[in-house]
């Protein structure tokens, strides 16, 4: 698939991520087709993409014509078939393996051979996903964005061991026309940034569980001392505590359970509480 052929992207997921790939998109000139199983998650998607455009307007980086424009190419859908007249589907669907690996048995039906398959899964493996895939597997690629994504730059691009390297092209091309900066990676557990992000989650929570400092202080001690833009328990309460937990268990499991990634009982017990970050308006802080 030459970068010039894609005019329509499929978006599975109206969450956060999918949303903000979706607002990336439609904001670039495609047609975005978001697919999502609930009704009232396409109706939030699309009202906080259409609020994000207008506060684009207020601060004057776009006018209100283009705001417009991008507003007519978001497009929720219920239908999965819906993805069919699509020119490249980015999965944004929960970390689970078995799931990613039933929508990519779907949409190898419905999908033509030449459709690019990519997938914004944060620590599985794209060889893993593309299994699933029986009609050319060399169009299953990874397009990991990161939170949120209709605002960070970086995309990390993952080449499976089936990935073709025209596929590869076109994608990198791809996030350039989105704004983005792409980063090749390996197929690799966690591929760069969730393999190095382990440790600052990690021994972040297990000093608080030390009892050597709590939550907010570290996060000071981060962003005043160490000039990170946010601490990793805000971090953690922007993505989501059981998104990140999901993470470093499957990060975990593929090292065999190397003692350095393993998941704090802390966040356990937070995900077994209900206690999931900014999503359920609590988390390490109260929102």
């Amino acid at each position: 698939m030459n970068i010039d052929k894609i005019k329509t992207i499929g978006i599975i997921g109206a969450g956060t991520m999918g949303s903000g790939i979706a607002s990336a998109a439609a904001i670039s000139g495609y047609r975005s087709v978001i697919f999502d199983i609930s009704p009232d998650a396409l109706v939030r998607s699309k009202e906080g993409i259409v609020r994000g455009y207008g506060k684009l307007v207020e601060k004057r980086k776009i006018d209100t014509a283009k705001k417009d424009v991008a507003v007519n190419l978001v497009l929720p859908s219920s239908d999965f078939d819906s993805l069919s007249e699509c020119d490249i589907i980015i999965e944004a669907a929960i970390e689970n393996l078995d799931l990613k690996k039933d929508l990519y048995r779907r949409l190898d039906d419905i999908t033509r051979h030449d459709v690019i398959l990519a997938t914004n899964t944060s620590s599985f493996s794209i060889t893993a996903i593309s299994s699933s895939v029986k009609n050319n597997r060399s169009r299953v690629v990874g397009m990991h964005f990161f939170n949120p994504a209709n605002i960070m730059k970086l995309v990390e691009v993952i080449k499976g061991e089936f990935t073709s390297d025209e596929v590869m092209n076109t994608v990198i091309e791809l996030c350039k026309k989105l704004g983005k900066v792409p980063v090749v990676c390996k197929d690799t557990p966690a591929f760069i940034v969730n393999r190095v992000a382990r440790a600052f989650y990690g021994e972040s929570l297990k000093i608080m569980g030390e009892e050597q400092a709590e939550a907010s202080l570290i996060d000071t001690i981060m962003k005043e001392e160490g000039g990170f833009a946010m601490g990793p328990f805000e971090l953690m309460d922007l993505i989501g505590i059981d998104v990140n937990l999901s993470v470093t268990k499957s990060v975990y499991e593929a090292f065999f359970f190397d003692q350095k990634y393993k998941p704090s009982p802390i966040q356990q017990k937070m995900v077994d509480s209900g206690l999931l970050g900014r999503k359920t308006k609590q988390g390490f802080y109260k929102y």
